[in-house]
């Protein structure tokens, strides 16, 4: 498999696209006409060749580009990345279980040599070439989370268990869907879902939690989120609302097609062997609706799910304010057809292999 590195920008003249190998293979996380909350958790163990699920850090098209964002983020404000003192050896776990993931699973691109604990790392891609003692912090130029983290596509926050709970104590934030690292660092998994409407009545958390809590070391899980952008904007955090919430009115029936994205969240869990603690990546993909509906049962679903959708929903979402002008988009690709169950394209069972 070779991959080819767009060269593209998620901020001021947004050239991000998706090819069409990107679209076939985009997340699409409605798996029926409707949508509600669910723990709707499922084992994170490969998944259809080619697809978003195969490998366990998923590597594509956008990841050199995404990369230079995450460090312009971080230039901006530093807070993007943190770790509480406890949580260094699960950095170092984090970046084991990152490195030997992507060593084995894109060999093309990524190398790790290892005799005993001296290591070399070599990432093609960002051009990195480095010679380090695990478990010595002098030997990185960062803490070992934010080392690999800084190479490593999506966020990821760093769970501390103790307690029978979770605990936000480490992560690195920087693509998130308006959520704050610097606001939930230490805080608890009931903590910082508070502010989901009606999920906690519903026992979808205390359900979440019981999961997670018992999940294994080599037995990942996964599951997907969503919300909708408007742009190709992976920085929609809470501190910087006052420059992307505003974009939110510069949509018209004219541009929604190419303004308006899809944005979903492949998240997956992966417990760590020295620290025991838990690791949630949460990686973004973004599509545009006018890419989204060239799929007609995506197109179909998705005007079904976002009509469809209770008002809390679409507010806590952030779109109620222009779900009238979306609705009215995507009716357009609405033929009443009925669709298949499942996430995948009717025109095939599983996305092509990219060529």
């Amino acid at each position: 498999m070779t991959i080819q590195f767009n060269d593209e920008t998620f901020r001021d003249d947004y050239t991000f696209r998706n090819s069409q190998w990107a679209i076939d293979r985009f997340p699409f996380p409605f798996h029926e006409d409707s949508y509600m909350y669910s723990v709707n958790m499922e084992q994170h163990q490969g998944g259809p060749a080619g697809s978003v699920f195969e490998k366990r850090f998923d590597v594509d098209e956008h990841y050199v580009s995404e990369m230079k964002d995450r460090a312009l983020v971080l230039a901006e404000d530093p807070l993007r990345c943190q770790c509480l003192p406890h949580m260094t050896l699960a950095g170092w776990d984090l970046l084991e279980l990152i490195m030997v993931s992507k060593s084995e699973d894109y060999p093309d691109l990524f190398e790790l040599h290892r005799e005993g604990n001296n290591w070399h790392w070599i990432n093609k891609p960002l051009g990195i070439d480095h010679k380090f003692v695990f478990l010595d912090e002098t030997t990185l130029p960062y803490g070992p989370m934010e080392y690999i983290t800084r190479q490593s596509q999506g966020d990821f926050a760093v769970l501390d268990q103790r307690d029978d709970n979770l605990w936000m104590d480490a992560g690195m934030v920087t693509t998130q869907a308006d959520w704050s690292l610097d606001f939930d660092i230490g805080m608890n998994f009931f903590e910082w879902h508070a502010p989901v409407p009606k999920a906690n009545e519903m026992g979808i958390f205390v359900r979440a939690l019981k999961f997670l809590l018992n999940i294994q070391q080599g037995t990942p899980a996964r599951r997907l989120n969503w919300t909708m952008t408007v742009n190709p904007l992976l920085d929609t955090s809470p501190e910087n609302y006052h420059k992307w919430g505003v974009q939110k009115t510069t949509l018209t029936p004219e541009n929604i097609g190419t303004k308006q994205h899809l944005r979903v969240e492949l998240q997956t869990f992966f417990r760590l062997p020295r620290s025991n603690a838990l690791v949630f990546p949460i990686r973004c993909y973004l599509i545009s609706l006018q890419d989204l509906v060239t799929v007609p049962k995506w197109g179909r679903r998705l005007h079904r799910v976002i009509r469809d959708l209770p008002v809390e929903l679409a507010t806590y979402k952030g779109f109620i304010d222009n779900r009238p002008m979306i609705v009215d988009y995507l009716s357009q690709f609405d033929d009443g057809l009925p669709t298949s169950d499942g996430i995948w394209p009717d025109k095939n069972t599983e996305p092509p292999l990219q060529t």
